[in-house]
């Protein structure tokens, strides 16, 4: 691959930077910034996905066909790059955008897809995803939500768990056994569920950071009609597998990388500011190591995810690769918001309403949050074992 923009990917980039500059709100990122209320940001967050539709930069990567551009996977990772370099919001409908659009369109039918991605791209309707459950986690194949079938309808009845913004989502995909008989990855299906529908309850679920983020979700005797059913009965494990790949894909781990490039150089101006033994943070010669460590991995981060997006780029499809992807930035963030709590003291531990917090709180909410990261979108154990098997052909 080479490194550099080509005169037609920069001019795109330029396009990109011009379009963020007239549309994000003045001053954004210096002396405005979102919400701090959840309900408030959630409600910024979907104009802001509304607008990007109305400029033409929602799922640009979608066929012309649904609402896209046909943008080329690069073009793409230009696009989220400038987005997350700009610190742009990321949108209410990640989930809609990047796993159930995608899914459809692998999977769905004509009717489906119809139904349901342009509104997916306009920003009417947010979607949430059904896979985890309590004690069904790491092992997504030992579900228990069942769904049974009654004339049109499935009755689907259990519980989810970690279900990111389902207290404002009006669709969830769902992961629910149908045939209870068969050996677990073959008797699941997946579903479209109307978050609407009588019979369900959602309950919020307090964070170590103090946000209600994800929620339990409990669905009695909910009718989902059949015509809702992606592909084909009990075949709902290769579906899911599709939505776990387009999950871990370097096209969303470049864009964080960039996030996390921009957390490293306001943790590099925290540890000049911050004094210790009468000098600077950062002419601590440990310190300077850990730093230094910090900036190799970032830029090893992007270097994997180029690398991901080489494969896309030649039409290869997504391998077990994305799970090395995954299980490297998560951990590595991790680390680096393990450094910025040394670089705080004693004082890093505060939070954003203290006063006295360094960097108004920021890091100390960064490290609790960053907890959830070997845990969401797969565990590290869970990745640990496919790269193990799938990649070094280890035994099981």
């Amino acid at each position: 691959m080479n490194l550099k923009d080509s005169p037609e990917q920069q001019a795109f980039r330029s396009e990109i930077r011009q379009w963020l500059q007239a549309n994000l709100p003045a001053g954004w990122g210096k002396t405005v910034f979102e919400p701090q209320g959840e309900d408030e940001r959630a409600a910024f967050r979907l104009q802001w996905e509304k607008k990007l539709y109305q400029g033409g930069w929602s799922g640009i990567t979608w066929p012309k066909q649904y609402g896209g551009r046909g943008a080329s996977p690069i073009e793409n990772a230009i696009f989220l790059e400038e987005m997350a370099r700009a610190d742009a919001p990321d949108g209410m409908n990640i989930i809609g955008r990047n796993l159930t659009g995608p899914t459809l369109m692998t999977h769905g039918s004509a009717a489906q897809k119809e139904r349901f991605l342009p509104p997916i791209l306009r920003g009417e309707e947010v979607w949430c995803q059904g896979f985890s459950e309590p004690g069904s986690g790491s092992d997504l194949a030992s579900v228990r939500c069942k769904a049974v079938r009654e004339g049109d309808d499935f009755v689907v009845t259990g519980q989810k768990i970690w279900t990111s913004f389902a207290q404002y989502s009006n669709w969830c995909f769902m992961l629910v056994r149908t045939d209870p008989d068969a050996l677990k990855h073959k008797g699941l299906s997946f579903l479209l569920l109307d978050m609407r529908s009588p019979g369900i309850t959602i309950r919020p679920l307090v964070q170590i950071t103090g946000e209600t983020e994800f929620n339990e979700v409990f669905f009695d005797e909910v009718r989902v009609p059949v015509a809702n059913l992606v592909g084909e009965l009990n075949q709902g494990w290769r579906i899911a597998m599709t939505t776990l790949a387009f999950e871990r894909g370097p096209e969303e781990a470049l864009p964080r990388q960039v996030r996390f490039v921009r957390e490293f150089e306001r943790l590099l101006a925290l540890a000049k500011s911050v004094q210790s033994g009468g000098k600077p943070v950062s002419q601590d010669p440990v310190m300077r190591q850990k730093l230094a460590a910090a900036h190799i991995e970032l830029e090893t981060m992007r270097l994997n995810g180029l690398r991901g997006l080489t494969r896309l780029a030649r039409g290869d499809e997504l391998g077990v690769e994305s799970s090395f992807t995954k299980l490297y930035w998560s951990h590595m963030y991790q680390r680096l918001t393990e450094i910025a709590m040394e670089v705080g003291g004693s004082a890093g531990v505060l939070s954003a309403a203290d006063a006295q917090a360094p960097a108004q709180g920021h890091f100390s909410h960064r490290f609790l949050a960053s907890r959830a990261m070997t845990i969401y979108s797969g565990t590290s154990e869970i990745q640990r074992n496919l790269v193990a098997e799938r990649v070094l052909g280890l035994p099981k």
